[in-house]
Order: C-alpha cells, then sequence, then structure tokens
C-alpha cells in the first residue's frame, strides 16, 4: 500500500512539474517568412500565388501561409497535353497555445464540398528520410484530385492528427514551444480514367519529395 501510494504521488508530482513547464514562457524561433519560399524546386516552377481571404485567415488562425501553384519546369506552351498542375498550401502556427490550432483537411475539403474517396497513411522517401504522409482521393462531381498532406515542425513529421497533438503536448513542456504547420499537396487529375489518376498521384509524389528538403528554414 504504501508504494503504491508513493508511486500515485510520485504521478500526482510529475503530472503538476509538466503542467508548470508547459506553462512556461514560449520560446521564439527564428524563421524565414513563407512568401520567400522558392519558386523553383527542382524540375518544378511555380505558376502564382493565391491569395487567401482576409475572413478565411481570420478563421483558420495561422500567422504565415504560402498558397501557391506550381508546374513541371519542362512543360512547354505549345505543348498538345496541359501539364501537370500542383497546388501547394502551408499554414504555419507560431504558436498553439491560446486555443490557435491547425486545421484537418480532413474537416476543411468536406466543407469545401470534396467528399474522400480513398485514404490511406503512406511514405514517401526524401533524400534518405522516410516521411509518413497522407494520402487522400477526393471527388467533387466528376472532377477528383489527389491530396497529400502532413504536420510539420519541431523537428519532426508526422501525419496522424492524434499523434500530432500528442507531440504537441509533449513539446509544449519539453521544449517550450508550440509552433506547428501544415504542408498540403494537390494534384487535380486530368481526366477520369485510372491512367490519369495515376498521373496525378505520381506528379503528387515526386513534388512531396522535391518539396521537403526546401521546407526547414521556414517550418522550424
Amino acid at each position: 500500500m504504501i508504494g503504491r501510494a508513493v508511486a500515485i504521488a510520485l504521478i500526482v508530482l510529475g503530472g503538476g512539474l509538466y503542467a508548470e513547464r508547459a506553462r512556461g514562457p514560449e520560446r521564439a524561433i527564428p524563421r524565414a517568412p513563407l512568401a520567400g519560399f522558392p519558386c523553383e524546386l527542382q524540375q518544378w516552377r511555380c505558376a502564382g500565388d493565391t491569395p487567401l481571404d482576409p475572413k478565411v485567415i481570420e478563421l483558420l488562425g495561422f500567422d504565415d501561409y504560402v498558397n501557391r501553384t506550381y508546374l513541371p519546369r519542362a512543360a512547354s506552351p505549345a505543348a498538345v497535353d496541359a501539364p501537370q498542375p500542383i497546388g501547394l498550401y502551408v499554414a504555419y502556427y507560431a504558436s498553439q497555445r491560446q486555443g490557435e490550432s491547425i486545421h484537418s483537411p480532413q474537416n476543411c475539403l468536406p466543407g469545401s464540398g470534396w467528399r474522400p474517396v480513398s485514404a490511406e497513411r503512406t511514405t514517401i522517401d526524401a533524400e534518405g528520410r522516410v516521411l509518413p504522409v497522407n494520402k487522400y482521393v477526393v471527388q467533387k462531381g466528376i472532377s477528383r484530385q489527389v491530396v497529400y498532406y502532413w504536420y510539420q515542425g519541431r523537428g519532426r513529421v508526422v501525419a496522424n492528427e492524434y499523434a500530432n497533438k500528442f507531440w504537441l503536448m509533449i513539446d509544449q513542456a519539453r521544449l517550450q514551444r508550440s509552433n506547428g504547420s501544415l504542408v498540403r499537396i494537390v494534384a487535380p487529375v486530368p481526366g477520369t480514367s485510372d491512367a490519369a489518376l495515376t498521373s496525378a498521384s505520381t506528379a503528387a509524389r515526386q513534388f512531396a519529395r522535391d518539396l521537403y528538403p526546401r521546407l526547414s528554414p521556414y517550418l522550424q
């Protein structure tokens, strides 16, 4: 009984110390603004940014973002087939302590009319690092999109939303940091065939591999 009481006391004490540390001053992390994220990524070139509506920015509550379209660099304007566009959206939160938190695409996409057709957890090999990511195929009418997304920040990449919240709690106490970001890649499917779906998926996957090594200065 004494041993059990001691164990409970230690757990309570540890929880109190953890909570106290988590409430300590948040560390400010130097980082580059996303507006300066490169327009040239390996075989990709940017085709323009799409600013978000101020009301959307206020609703999502992030501190920095980029919402941009990329095209294959080798694509020729005279080509018969339109080049595969890739949409990149990155939202960065400097702190998630005051009720602001990352909005999951699982909630945002259905809210804008896109329904999931398939979903899976997969991995991407980017310069020797294996990254866990989410892959969704979503549909609105006859239009389909391939979506890859993950959570990144504080030195790690996480695919699972609940695991991301768990590590956020740990890092608040361990590192005095609650910054984090969502990285989302969208590739429209150029047609209704299986081949078109495979093409979009391949392009999105390659873009993710080219993108990840460039993100660190912006998502510390």
